[in-house]
């Protein structure tokens, strides 16, 4: 019923000394910072010369649209009274890189496994995975599929 705004500053620390004078001349670490929040350290891909202990923004997106399909089922299920007591997403993408040394993704796959607390519950919670990806921000502004394979377990008793 309104309009957000979002902030996030990048700044580039992978200035070795000489700035971008050479292809391999210069790091591609980066921080992002949101106030109030702990910097998240980023770089490229190690494909493209980054640096694999810091995220990369191919993560950071695949990041961006799991927690987004988490948050609105978590919310989905508490309102449709299933009880939700462990999620985990592993999420996948496939980017193709083009000739040129652009690209783009072709497509993601979310991967979550939910454990509900009452296994009588667990097609009404498989059935709340479609819901979410429909109310997700992210996965409906990206211009790709945004796939969704899910299993749903009950706690034992």
């Amino acid at each position: 019923m309104g309009t957000h705004q979002y902030e996030v500053d990048v700044t580039w620390t992978g200035n070795t000394g000489s700035g971008t004078a050479g292809y391999q001349s210069y790091e591609r670490a980066h921080e992002v910072v949101a106030e109030g929040k702990p910097t998240i350290p980023g770089s490229s891909d190690p494909a493209f010369r980054g640096d694999r202990s810091r995220y990369n923004p191919e993560e950071l997106l695949l990041a961006s649209l799991s927690q987004c399909h988490m948050l609105w089922y978590l919310h989905l299920a508490s309102v449709n009274g299933v009880v939700v007591t462990a999620y985990r997403d592993h999420a996948t993408g496939t980017m193709a890189e083009h000739p040129d040394g652009s690209g783009r993704f072709t497509e993601v796959v979310l991967n979550p496994v939910v454990t509900v607390a009452d296994p009588a519950t667990r097609e009404t919670a498989q059935a709340l995975h479609e819901k979410a990806h429909s109310m997700c921000f992210i996965a409906a502004s990206v211009n790709f599929p945004v796939r969704h394979e899910p299993v749903v377990t009950g706690e034992s008793a």
